[in-house]
């Protein structure tokens, strides 16, 4: 992990300072809530539903130990509305249940931290005036929400397996971090049109979705064995989900910031802020094309010529680097490795629930008498992406244990610890069963990526955590989840797609109709990783379908393709081959077929 030099810590905490001073004469009303508001977001402090909502920023996904702590102590000490605020929502969700005709969904939770797709951490019952506290808190850590919010460069992310995947050709970590300081408070690019996200990976397999973000990145070797960048520009979700354009197929390691300077300065330049739909860079390089492209090489020409200052020296790079060793986990000798993977073998042959865990949660690592182990939050009767503060706290002490004290948050809203022992899984499954975070579901239907929708945020037309529990209780069954296989299912609560819907294997996203929640199904998206294919939207198999149907309609769809699929063939995989229409008719049908019983 990055180690925080005396300057970082000083800076997050003195950031943390200058918020308290503002959240202050916010409450004395001498800063008005209109100039506060953008103070506010700069640090990641929504206004949702009911509550703010704090998103706080994880760093390509890294947190020790410690941080995880701090994130469960804010859990359970600040995640706490006042009673008659919970009452008042949940209220008022019982009303649109009762409105739709549908059973209650489940209670507003708190003392939960929440996981996103991108690697974040959010709160949602913070009371306002607790906030600075909470930010002194999270800076004693050196985390923070600076720039999780607003029209700004955000969070980078990257694959949760950096720096130890096997299929890796460079770490993406160090320059991951070299971005994440020039990007910081960067004063041009504060007030973007819109806001902007940046993905690196280092690997083959694209596990950190890097076309279906403003810019991708990855970093490669040339057949000279020098270290470059590929660069994408253009990708995302939202109203118009795009893929990424590839501008440059080989960019020098060292001039990634000056041309990522180029990059967003033609965006800011050029971007629209007429219409905040219209406002991404996708918008632009769709509509611009070559023009953008040329543009852009025409302004990193401008900076070269004006004396690159932002050519990221050498010494930069090894400093940064040397913070991303691997930690002191005790190398496992060759002959207890191979004692070790024979008694695994052993224990898997005995235990059924231990080998599945084995199968979907633990893979290869680059050190061969180490693995990397997905810890499961996905649960009956527990929202996608959710972690109670006993959970994180959990969590915290299986990375002490068991995994040098180090976790990450994964793009699927999981927690990975990324240093196993081999010799120490069996010990790792008994503990993390213990604590309900062993559930052999990765990869599976129930391993599903959800946002909180409008359960919890004011943008969204339609709920995500009722389908997604409905779904997950309507396969429960480890045995039929294992006969299915590798599905992704991602459901967005509006057309934001914080769900990631569009990425989906099965995408669904919910819509407003006359006031009532419906939902709308995609099917074939891809988040580009080895499973899933090239990067893709899914596409749409009908008219929107009532809360009601929603379970009845993804069954029709499996169904499908149990039927029509070969030997070995993953969903994925069967869609290609047969095509949309089957699969259609089966939603459809569904549909028509719970309508008549509703009306019986």
């Amino acid at each position: 992990m990055y180690q925080y030099t005396a300057f970082d810590q000083q800076f997050v905490r003195a950031r943390a300072a200058q918020y308290r001073d503002q959240l202050e004469r916010n409450l004395a009303g001498t800063l008005g809530d209109d100039e506060f508001r953008p103070l506010r977001l700069q640090n990641g402090w929504y206004i949702q539903r009911y509550a703010p909502m704090l998103r706080v920023a994880v760093p390509y996904g890294e947190l020790n130990s410690a941080q995880l702590r701090v994130l469960a102590t804010i859990a359970r000490d600040y995640d706490k509305p006042a009673p008659n605020l919970l009452a008042q929502a949940q209220k008022t969700q019982d009303k649109i249940d009762q409105q739709a005709g549908s059973e209650p969904a489940p209670r507003l939770t708190t003392q939960y931290g929440h996981f996103t797709t991108r690697q974040n951490v959010q709160f949602n019952w913070i009371k306002l005036e607790d906030s600075a506290d909470v930010m002194d808190l999270l800076a004693s850590v050196n985390l923070h929400g600076i720039q999780t919010s607003g029209n700004c460069i955000r969070n980078i992310t990257s694959d949760e397996r950096a720096g130890i995947a096997v299929d890796e050709i460079v770490d993406p970590r160090p320059y991951a971090e070299v971005l994440r300081q020039w990007s910081t408070l960067h004063p041009e690019f504060a007030y973007l049109p819109r806001k902007f996200k940046i993905a690196i990976t280092g690997s083959v397999e694209d596990r950190a979705a890097i076309l279906w973000h403003d810019v991708g990145l990855r970093v490669l070797s040339n057949v000279k064995g020098e270290i470059g960048f590929q660069v994408f520009v253009g990708g995302g979700m939202g109203r118009t989900p795009v893929i990424g354009t590839e501008i440059r197929a080989f960019l020098p390691w060292d001039q990634i910031i000056n041309y990522l300077e180029a990059v967003v300065r033609v965006y800011n330049a050029w971007g629209r802020r007429d219409n905040m739909y219209k406002a991404r860079i996708k918008i632009l390089v769709k509509a611009e094309g070559q023009r953008y492209i040329d543009e852009v090489e025409a302004e990193y020409q401008r900076i070269l010529a004006a004396g690159a200052q932002h050519t990221i020296p050498q010494a930069e790079l090894d400093r940064v680097r040397a913070c991303f060793v691997a930690p002191p986990v005790d190398l496992v000798p060759e002959a207890v490795q191979r004692v070790a993977e024979q008694s695994l073998l052993t224990q898997a042959r005995e235990d059924k629930a231990f080998a599945r865990w084995l199968q979907q949660n633990v893979t290869s690592h680059q050190n061969p008498g180490l693995r990397v182990v997905t810890l499961s939050f996905k649960r009956l009767g527990q929202a996608p992406g959710d972690a109670t503060a006993d959970q994180l706290q959990t969590a915290a002490d299986l990375a002490e244990a068991f995994s040098a004290g180090e976790a990450r948050v994964n793009h699927d809203q999981n927690l990975v610890l990324p240093w196993v022992r081999v010799d120490q899984l069996f010990a790792l499954w008994k503990a993390a069963s213990a604590a309900g975070l062993a559930r052999a579901n990765i990869h599976l239907l129930s391993d599903m990526i959800a946002c909180p929708g409008g359960d919890y945020c004011a943008l969204a037309n339609a709920r995500s955590l009722p389908i997604a529990a409905a779904i997950t209780e309507r396969y429960q069954d480890l045995d039929e989840l294992f006969d299915l296989g590798d599905i992704d299912l991602h459901i967005s609560g509006c057309i934001n797609s914080c769900g990631h819907h569009h990425s989906g294997h099965i995408g669904i996203l919910g819509v407003d109709k006359d006031g009532q929640e419906w939902y709308q199904v995609t099917l074939g998206g891809s988040d580009g990783s080895a499973l899933s294919g090239t990067a893709k939207p899914g596409k749409v198999v009908g008219p929107s379908f009532a809360a009601a149907e929603v379970v009845d309609v993804i069954e029709a769809v499996l169904d499908v393709y149990k039927d029509q699929r070969e030997s070995g063939e993953h969903f994925a995989r069967t869609l290609e081959r047969v095509g949309l229409d089957p699969f259609k008719t089966a939603a459809n049908a569904a549909r028509q077929a719970t309508a008549r019983m509703a009306n019986a």
